[in-house]
């Protein structure tokens, strides 16, 4: 089949009139209503309105006033907008942030190996005045990022070489990744995958790569489990997001199918009722979201993730340590808080990939145990993700944990617990006794 482009579809239509849902921070169906019909007698007329997915942060619409005066509050929340409008260069990059000179070096002589992308919903969040921002440095490049440090490789999980065939990566028995796209809306500048990310900035589906990927799965009955990943799955357009879960929900073995996305973090607009719905009809579906910052749980953000989870898909957050952005535990803390309130379980926190040029944003191990440490303990276990570091060469992914166990002392195992307190646990077998 020929390649087709994933963004020149038309918007997709409001959703359904019936089904209106209201909670706690308004999340509800996009549609017009027109009051001026069925009126019996006459009556005062007011105009048609526009009843939008999600109440949005009055940062945001100072933020559109500000640089998108001429954009109505329709186009604002239309993802097809925010995709097509992806801040890309420096001109008009400087136009919304006061750029530094490492900043604007940076973009001006492309360092580093990854291309700029922000959508304009994500440049509403940062910091226009400080580059040291935990946001803005996510995703505004330095000229760090062309420092090449010992140990960095182009693809440091080794998936190439666990990848049978073209967009699948078998390193696991019973999983099986697919990439399905090389594009995002916005590019975090510590991304694993930068290697593979599209940069002419016009990413094309290849269905002919999907049938042999699917082929593979198809073929291979240990697969219970597909993760969608990328890139970003959630760019697709529904027809083609909805055309790669049928395909995969047909296959017997496969019992599981989740999706690796950003999305609801820097697009929330692409969370629409109708998306949901169509999710929905193919449970069991998981979403892995991957957000860094407590900054990013903003009103637009967590509507949409209550969008998902009320659609009944389990979502579980994945969060990369970062060196200066949320590498202590009162940020930490804040962020897995901020996440259970929105029905997002804690799921993984990654060490930092030793990509190139992400020497600066690398942490020590030690930061990432002392980080659990202060979480384990002083709230509940739901809030404590999995610290684990995916070990160069193809390893996979080794959880690390402070060392509780401390030993064994004539038969009992020794325990230290968050308060740093001793206790013993019988961990030698009873020996029978007489109870007469």
């Amino acid at each position: 089949m020929e390649n087709e482009t994933l963004f020149n579809e038309e918007a997709e239509p409001p959703g359904p009139v019936t089904g209106l849902v209201k909670v706690k921070n308004e999340v509800i169906d996009f549609f017009s209503i027109d009051t001026k019909t069925n009126q019996p007698y006459p009556a005062k007329q007011k105009p048609d309105r526009i009843i939008f997915p999600f109440k949005d942060s009055a940062r945001s619409r100072l933020f559109r006033k500000r640089h998108y005066s001429d954009i109505t509050r329709f186009e604002w929340f239309d993802w097809h907008w925010q995709l097509r409008n992806a801040i890309r260069d420096v001109n008009t990059l400087s136009q919304i942030l006061n750029l530094s000179d490492n900043e604007r070096q940076a973009m001006m002589h492309n360092a580093g190996a990854l291309p700029v992308s922000i959508t304009p919903y994500y440049a509403s969040l940062l910091d226009p005045f400080n580059p040291s921002a935990p946001l803005r440095r996510c995703v505004v490049p330095v000229v760090d990022e062309c420092l090449h440090t010992a140990g960095e490789e182009e693809d440091p999980l080794n998936e190439d070489a666990d990848s049978p065939v073209p967009g699948i990566v078998h390193r696991y028995p019973d999983r099986a990744l697919f990439l399905v796209t090389d594009s995002c809306s916005t590019y975090c500048r510590y991304c694993t995958r930068s290697r593979i990310i599209e940069r002419s900035n016009q990413s094309y589906v290849d269905f002919e790569k999907w049938e042999k990927a699917i082929e593979y799965i198809e073929g291979n009955q240990n697969i219970r489990d597909v993760l969608l990943s990328g890139g970003d799955p959630l760019t697709l357009s529904d027809s083609k997001l909805e055309w790669l879960l049928m395909r995969l929900h047909k296959i017997p073995h496969v019992e599981l199918i989740r999706i690796g996305t950003k999305v609801p973090v820097v697009l929330p607009q692409r969370i629409t009722p109708a998306l949901s719905a169509m999710l929905k009809k193919y449970h069991p579906l998981w979403i892995s979201i991957h957000i860094a910052h407590p900054d990013e749980l903003t009103p637009e953000m967590s509507a949409a993730c209550i969008r998902l989870a009320d659609a009944g898909i389990p979502l579980g957050s994945q969060t990369v340590l970062l060196s200066g952005i949320n590498d202590d535990v009162a940020t930490m803390m804040r962020l897995v808080h901020g996440q259970l309130q929105i029905r997002v379980r804690p799921y993984y926190l990654y060490q930092c990939d030793p990509i190139p040029g992400s020497s600066h944003f690398r942490t020590p191990i030690s930061r990432g145990l002392e980080i659990i440490q202060g979480l384990r303990g002083y709230t509940t276990g739901y809030a404590v993700p999995t610290y684990v570091v995916d070990a160069p060469g193809g390893g996979g992914k080794i959880p690390l944990l402070p060392e509780y166990a401390v030993g064994w002392e004539k038969g009992d195992l020794l325990l230290r617990n968050y308060e740093g307190n001793i206790f013993r646990y019988p961990d030698n077998h009873a020996e029978l006794k007489d109870i007469h």
